[in-house]
């Protein structure tokens, strides 16, 4: 057990009553941001045929890669708002439909117009899901089980990059390189997980047919539990007031640095092992899934250890900061090089340390936005911040596919990712200050503000 009766490292309350529920909540969670990553991941894996088919150049390639970031960054913010508003169930539901039908709508692409079309509007649907799942965890799970909640929701997303390589590359060698067809069998996939989205979750556990008096009692009471709708019985303040926070404003730049690099690994390290280290296609398959798996153990291991330090130390907010800082740091060392090293074993075993480190800072940006805003302005809050991260993926595929362009040097493209990560790091030790969490609640609201500290 942990300080004051907590759930200790190790401990889930693993009652027969928890599995209907909560994990059932969960386990739907899990597969629909898997499947998230899958779709986003196979334009990667089909990059170097669709370039050929249709004779782009890399800059015109990236050009389509990043228009998916018009469409997916505002959603980033819509979806939080929209789920504080009308519920996380409502629209994370609607975002898997949407999503589903778009990535299948890729296979029917013909020209440089369409893909960026298609791509745009395939982002408007996968936009809502990182706030939708955040949300929807933290209206589920206690504060002091946020973060490994949060580590094994979106495990998922690595984890379905990896499962996507070798079914994506299987397709590929099974259908002669056709490229359309994993994008159809993902897409039909996708429809089948909203059906499942809306039968099994509900928005809060109150509302959910299958919770118990006592996994109700848990999730509300004791040491850290589930953030309250407004902080000392006041009003909330507003989405705006709490976004200007300075933690919140370092974390989403600390959340840039960390996807400029992640977005540079999503959509070119396929075509990177195949054009500059000659990977064939059986290999790529490996070559691709190795960084998915290590961030998908990243983000299990950043998840629990930040509630096992918080729990003993009782200070989240800042066991979630400086995993973030360190994190980032060692990433930016690595990945330089990782464009470098001459063997593509080097540079995969490089980039698979790069992507842990990264995917340990991950459930961190969600849950230390948790720590310090009320629940009922989370959604939008955390969606503002995912909104400010992934303008790097804007800038990011397109930025690097025209220096490799320009430049011929997957080096400096590297390299430039690696500054960017640890300038964001640096961001976060210095001014992610922590703050005063009842100050926030009350700031606006004409209460007296207390000195309850953040830790």
């Amino acid at each position: 057990m942990g300080k004051g009766g907590n759930i200790g490292y190790f401990e889930w309350r693993s009652t027969a009553a928890a599995l209907p529920d909560e994990m059932a909540v969960l386990g739907i969670d899990f597969l629909c941001l898997g499947l998230n990553y899958a779709d986003r991941a196979t334009i990667g894996f089909a990059a170097p045929f669709i370039i050929h088919e249709f004779g782009f150049s890399k800059a015109s390639f990236g050009i389509i890669l990043s228009a998916f970031f018009f469409g997916y960054v505002p959603f980033n913010f819509i979806g939080g708002y929209t789920s504080d508003k009308f519920g996380p169930r409502k629209v994370m539901g609607l975002a898997v439909a949407w999503w589903s039908l778009f990535v299948a709508l890729t296979a029917t692409g013909f020209s440089f117009i369409s893909f960026l079309i298609i791509r745009i509007l395939f982002g408007v649907g996968e936009g809502p899901q990182g706030s939708a799942t955040a949300k929807t965890m933290s209206n589920w799970f206690p504060q002091r089980e946020l973060g490994r909640a949060l580590g094994i929701a979106y495990a998922s997303n690595p984890l379905g990059g990896a499962v996507a390589a070798p079914i994506v590359a299987g397709i590929l060698a099974a259908t002669n390189d056709n490229w359309r067809i994993p994008f159809i069998v993902l897409g039909l996939i996708g429809l089948l997980f909203a059906a499942g989205w809306f039968a099994i979750v509900r928005d809060r556990p109150e509302m959910h047919r299958w919770i118990s008096p006592r996994e109700l009692r848990e999730i509300q009471g004791g040491s850290m539990a589930r953030r309250p709708e407004a902080f000392g019985g006041g009003s909330a303040p507003s989405v705006w007031r709490c976004v200007r926070e300075p933690l919140v404003i370092a974390t989403a730049l600390a959340f840039f640095g960390f996807s400029w690099v992640l977005y540079v690994f999503l959509s070119w390290f396929p075509t990177f092992l195949v054009q500059a280290r000659r990977i064939d296609l059986s290999h790529l398959a490996l070559g691709g899934a190795i960084p998915w798996l290590a961030g998908f153990a990243g983000l299990v291991v950043g998840g629990f250890l930040t509630d096992w330090i918080a729990q003993r130390t009782g200070k989240p907010a800042a066991t979630r900061k400086w995993i973030i800082v360190v994190c980032l740091l060692g990433a930016a060392i690595l990945f330089t090089p990782a464009g470098i090293v001459g063997s593509a074993k080097s540079a995969v075993a490089l980039t698979a340390v790069v992507v842990f480190l990264l995917y340990i800072t991950t459930a961190q940006y969600w849950a230390i936005v948790a720590d310090v805003v009320p629940s009922s302005r989370y959604g939008g809050v955390v969606g503002a911040v995912h909104l400010i991260a992934n303008l790097a993926g804007i800038v990011a595929p397109a930025f690097t596919g025209y220096i490799v362009d320009a430049t011929g040097s997957w080096t400096l493209t590297f390299g430039i990712a690696a500054a960017i990560s640890a300038a964001s790091a640096l961001v976060m030790a210095i001014f992610g200050r922590i703050g005063r969490l009842e100050t926030i609640g009350r700031r606006g609201t004409g209460e007296p503000e207390t000195n309850a500290p953040v830790h």
